[in-house]
């Protein structure tokens, strides 16, 4: 005991090995981190269940690296709290207010940072608002688009399958369930885009969140069998800007980890070497690859950033209140001390979906539109085959997803199925992903189509 606190010491006695000079912060962005993060995590597991690292120059946090110890930390909300409002080092002006982290991390009125009572009522109308979704309509909705995507393609036996699918099927499909009329729903993909692109952070989150406020007026005023009706009329009172960033959190949720999912799967169906040493000849089905990647390379390697209450002692390791605890989902699937425990965990025990109070709430639809969106093209193009070795597949930097950068692929070129009858596919734009370069006269007096109003054109859904 302390003879003037009469408290327990936190620091361990003489000898021990947490005497040692501490751990210098290890920087999680980079062309490194990017190339080799498992060995990223595996250096720093030789610290402890816990270390020291920068998500971004000038921000740091302790990334939790065991299965056991982030259990811990998922599933004790009265110790470990979502609001990010309680950021020490924000709150002190310590960090740059143009961090490329800070969007991921600061407080937003939604489920995702929220805790308590107030938590359980915004995602109360999440989860009944997506219990309402029709698996076999969403199916269907899957193939309209992929079909629709592929044909843009698959003529010319070569594609960039995360810029030309991957990535635009999650935004075309936010916007039907969404129920997005065409323009609105062109907004809001240029919206995404851009974000996710950094193409011009601040100008895409503005188109972004008008495009959301004006799709909430109007299903206020014309209410629609679409998740956007759902949360505005669900009894939880949802204000619009509550309703904005409940729709914005599932559309970050939604699309870029779906769309790394579907390429992580694909890639391993097409290389197979993480699985079995060998590529498609092993048998593997989709949901074997879908479960491998959930596994061993989730798309959300990093995230679930949670802020303490008060100091506290994890495994010897003290979390001050307030510094943000980051879960490494992939570095605790990949927990050695789960080696043998896995053969006898259920293929869904891994921690990509998160766990607690705050896992992700939209497991089976995300796991449906991964399936079908997989099978589509697989189906469509049964030679498809990587461009370049999957050893030489660049991924995105980046603390936080396992992202990337392009997927280029070969096939044989196989006739359209179903081309646009009523215009031609949307013209090339920075903001929209995997779209063809122009051709034919320019009209600059005729407003673009987007992705969204294109695909509207042809389906009319």
């Amino acid at each position: 005991m302390d003879a003037q606190t009469g408290s327990t010491p936190l620091s361990p006695p003489p000898g021990c090995p947490m005497h040692q000079q501490p751990q210098q912060p290890t920087p999680l962005y980079g062309d490194d981190f990017a190339i080799d993060p498992y060995g990223t995590y595996d250096r720093l597991r030789e610290h402890g269940p816990t270390a020291p690292v920068e998500l971004a120059p000038g921000v740091d946090a302790t990334l939790v690296i065991q299965h056991e110890a982030a259990l811990r930390v998922l599933q004790n909300p009265a110790l470990f709290v979502r609001d990010s409002r309680r950021w020490r080092a924000l709150n002190e002006g310590r960090v740059p207010l143009d961090s490329p982290v800070l969007p991921m991390m600061y407080y937003r009125p939604n489920c995702l940072f929220s805790d308590g009572a107030e938590h359980l009522r915004l995602r109360k109308a999440v989860t009944d608002s997506l219990a309402k979704l029709n698996t076999s309509r969403l199916t269907r909705d899957v193939e309209r688009i992929a079909d629709y995507l592929i044909d843009q393609f698959s003529e010319r036996g070569s594609a960039d399958l995360l810029r030309e699918y991957a990535k635009l099927l999650p935004m075309l499909l936010f916007n039907q369930l969404f129920g997005c009329p065409a323009d609105i729903g062109d907004r809001m993909t240029r919206g995404i885009a851009g974000i996710f692109d950094g193409d011009d952070a601040v100008r895409a989150n503005e188109e972004l969140t008008a495009a959301l406020l004006e799709l909430v007026a109007l299903k206020r005023r014309s209410p629609g069998e679409d998740v956007t009706t759902w949360l505005v009329q669900h009894h939880a009172g949802l204000t619009d800007e509550e309703l904005k960033d409940q729709l914005v959190t599932m559309m970050a949720a939604g699309i870029e980890p779906q769309s790394s999912l579907i390429c992580s799967a694909i890639l391993l169906l097409l290389d197979g070497k993480t699985a079995a040493g060998h590529g498609r000849g092993a048998g593997m089905l989709v949901e074997e690859a879908l479960d491998t990647v959930l596994w061993n390379n989730p798309p959300l390697a990093n995230y679930a950033t949670h802020f303490p209450v008060q100091d506290i002692l994890l495994d010897n390791v003290t979390l001050h209140a307030g510094d943000p605890v980051v879960i490494s989902f992939a570095a605790a699937n990949a927990d050695p001390s789960l080696t043998d425990a896995r053969l006898t965990l259920s293929k869904g025990a891994h921690l990509a979906f998160g766990a607690g109070p705050h896992s992700c709430p939209a497991k089976s639809p995300a796991r449906v539109i991964a399936l079908t969106a997989i099978e589509r093209i697989l189906n469509a193009l049964p030679d498809l085959t990587l461009a370049v070795p999957a050893e030489k597949l660049e991924w995105r930097p980046g603390p936080f997803h396992r992202a990337m950068l392009s997927m280029p692929v070969h096939f044989s070129p196989v006739p359209a199925r179903r081309l646009p009858a009523r215009t031609t596919a949307p013209q090339a734009r920075p903001a929209e992903p995997g779209t063809p370069a122009p051709t034919g006269r320019a009209e600059p007096q005729r407003k673009q189509k987007g992705w969204w109003s294109s695909f509207l054109d042809v389906f009319r859904v």
